[in-house]
C-alpha cells in the first residue's frame, strides 16, 4: 500500500513538473513574440535605412537585397550643415539639461522632503498641479516672455528653465526616494554641526545616486528627442538640434530622401540607448525605491 502511495505521489509530482516546464516555456515563447512586436519598429528602422528610396514603403521583409550602406556617408551631408554641428548641439543642451535637472530638482526636492518652512503643504500643492498644466498652454507665456529677454534664437529658453526646477516630475520622483532615508541621519549630523546644505551634500547626495540616475536617463531622453522646444525658439540652421535637422530631408515640393533620413535616425538614438545600458542598474533601483508605479 505505502509503494502504491510513493508511486502515484512520484506520479503527480512528475505531472507538475510537466505542467510547470510547459507553462514556463509558453511564457517564454509570448515574452519573446511581444518583445519581437515592441523591437520591430527599431528592425524595421535599421533595416529602411540600409535600402533604397524605392524599396522601403515597396517590400515588407526586413532583409535589405543590397545593403545601401552609403546611405550613411550621404545622409550625414545631405544637409547645407554636417550632422557633426547638429548632434553637438543635441549634445550641448542635452548635457545642460540633465545638470540643470539634476541640481536644482534634487535641491527642490530636499526641502520639500526633508526640511520645514511655512506654507510648505500649499507650495507642494501647486508644484503638484503644475504635472497636470499641458507643455502648450504654458508654450505662448513663455515664447513672449523670452522674446522679450531676446532669448529667442538661442538656446537660453532651452536651457535656463531646467536649472530653475521647472520640471515637477523629478522633483516629486527624487521627493519620494529621500522620504525613503532614515530621519536620524539629518539628527545626528546636525548634532555634529552641520547646516541643511552640508546634510545635502554629505549624506542625501551620496546615498540618492539611484534617484539622480533615474531622473537623469530622463532628462537626457527627453531633452534629447525634443522637436518642439527647439522648432519654436530656434531659426538659424546652424543651431539646430537633431531632431529638427531629420524633419529637413522631408520635403513637401521634392523627392524626400527616405534612406538617408532613417540611416542618421539610426544614429541618433544610438547614444540614447548606450546612455541607458550603462546606467540601468541605478535607473531600475531608482524606481524601485523611489515607488513609482
Amino acid at each position: 500500500m505505502d509503494q502504491d502511495t510513493a508511486a502515484i505521489a512520484a506520479t503527480l509530482r512528475e505531472a507538475k513538473a510537466k505542467r510547470a516546464r510547459r507553462a514556463a516555456t509558453l511564457k517564454h515563447i509570448f515574452l519573446v513574440a511581444a518583445s519581437f512586436v515592441m523591437i520591430y519598429p527599431l528592425l524595421w528602422m535599421l533595416a529602411s535605412s540600409l535600402k533604397p528610396d524605392n524599396q522601403i514603403f515597396g517590400q515588407l521583409g526586413l532583409v535589405p537585397g543590397e545593403p545601401q550602406w552609403e546611405n550613411y556617408v550621404l545622409g550625414w551631408n545631405a544637409l547645407p550643415v554636417s550632422f557633426t554641428n547638429f548632434f553637438w548641439n543635441s549634445a550641448v543642451v542635452t548635457v545642460l539639461s540633465v545638470i540643470g535637472n539634476v541640481i536644482s530638482c534634487s535641491f527642490a526636492a530636499y526641502a520639500f522632503a526633508r526640511l520645514e518652512f511655512n506654507g510648505k503643504t500649499l507650495w507642494f500643492a501647486l508644484m503638484m498641479m503644475t504635472l497636470m498644466v499641458p507643455y502648450h498652454v504654458v508654450l505662448i507665456p513663455q515664447y513672449l516672455l523670452f522674446l522679450q529677454l531676446g532669448w529667442v534664437d538661442t538656446y537660453l529658453p532651452l536651457v535656463v528653465p531646467r536649472f530653475l526646477a521647472s520640471d515637477a516630475f523629478f522633483i516629486f520622483l527624487m521627493i519620494q526616494f529621500f522620504r525613503q532615508l532614515p530621519r536620524e541621519l539629518d539628527e545626528a549630523a546636525m548634532i555634529d554641526g552641520c547646516s541643511p546644505f552640508k546634510i545635502y551634500w554629505a549624506i542625501i547626495l551620496p546615498l540618492s545616486i539611484p534617484a539622480m540616475a533615474t531622473a537623469a536617463i530622463f532628462s537626457f531622453i527627453w531633452t534629447w528627442e525634443d522637436f518642439l522646444g527647439p522648432l519654436v525658439y530656434l531659426n538659424d540652421i546652424k543651431d539646430y538640434t537633431v531632431p529638427l535637422a531629420l524633419r529637413m530631408f522631408l520635403s513637401q515640393d521634392s523627392v524626400s530622401e527616405y534612406g538617408q533620413m532613417f540611416a542618421m535616425s539610426v544614429l541618433s538614438i544610438l547614444p540614447i540607448i548606450l546612455f541607458f545600458v550603462v546606467f540601468q542598474r541605478l535607473i531600475i533601483r531608482g524606481i524601485a525605491m523611489s515607488g513609482m508605479k
